[in-house]
C-alpha cells in the first residue's frame, strides 16, 4: 500500500503464504492501483556467499538454488530481491529455471511439500553496492534497507533465505503481531 506521502508501506505475511494466482508483489501493487512487475535476472545451482551458506547450513562445497530478481513499481525498480535455497530441495526444479513460477516460489514450495511455518527477519542499514546502485538506479552513496529473511517449515527446517535490498527511502516495513 501507499501512504499518503507516496512512500510504499509493505508487510510480509502475504508473501509467506502460496497463492494460487499472480504473486502477492503483483496483487499488492494492484489493489493499491499500481503496477507491480518482477524480472528474473538469474536462476540456478551456485555457490552461495558465506554468509547464506551459514544460514542454510550447508557445508563450504555444498551448493544453493538461486533466484534473483528485479522488483519495479509503475516501471521503476524499487528491489533487488535474491532467495536461496538447499539445493537438496530445490535442484531440478522450476525454482532452478530461469522463468517465472506461476504464484510464486512460495507456492511451488508448497507443492513440493514444505510449507513456511513461520520466519524470522532482520533488518539493516548500508550503503548501496555498485552493482544494486547500478540495478536500482541509484547514487551508490544512497543508503539501502537489507531485509534478511529466513523461511522454515513445520519440523524447523530452512527453506528460504531471501536478501531483498530497497533503497531507504522507498520503504517502511510493517511488522504486526499478535499479542496472547
Amino acid at each position: 500500500m501507499t501512504r499518503a506521502d507516496g512512500q510504499w508501506v509493505s508487510s510480509s505475511a502475504a508473501y509467506l503464504r502460496p497463492q494460487a494466482g499472480p504473486d502477492a508483489w503483483t496483487i499488492e501493487a494492484q489493489r493499491a492501483g499500481r503496477s507491480g512487475t518482477q524480472a528474473l535476472l538469474a536462476a540456478g545451482v551456485t555457490m552461495p556467499p558465506q554468509h547464506i551458506q551459514r544460514s542454510l547450513g550447508l557445508g563450504v562445497a555444498d551448493q544453493a538454488v538461486l533466484r534473483r530478481r528485479l522488483i519495479s513499481l509503475d516501471g521503476r525498480p524499487v528491489e533487488l530481491a535474491d532467495s536461496w535455497y538447499p539445493a537438496s530441495i530445490a535442484e531440478g526444479t522450476g525454482l532452478a529455471e530461469l522463468r517465472k513460477i506461476r504464484g510464486s516460489s512460495v507456492r511451488l514450495l508448497a507443492d513440493l511439500g514444505y510449507l513456511i511455518a513461520r520466519a524470522t527477519e532482520d533488518v539493516e542499514s548500508r550503503l548501496a553496492t555498485s552493482e544494486e546502485a547500478s540495478h536500482l538506479e541509484i547514487d551508490e552513496k544512497t543508503p539501502v534497507l537489507v531485509l534478511t529473511r529466513l523461511a522454515y517449515d513445520k519440523d524447523d527446517r530452512l527453506i528460504e533465505a531471501s536478501v531483498m535490498v530497497t533503497p531507504g527511502s522507498e520503504r517502511l516495513l510493517r511488522y504486526e503481531m499478535k499479542v496472547d
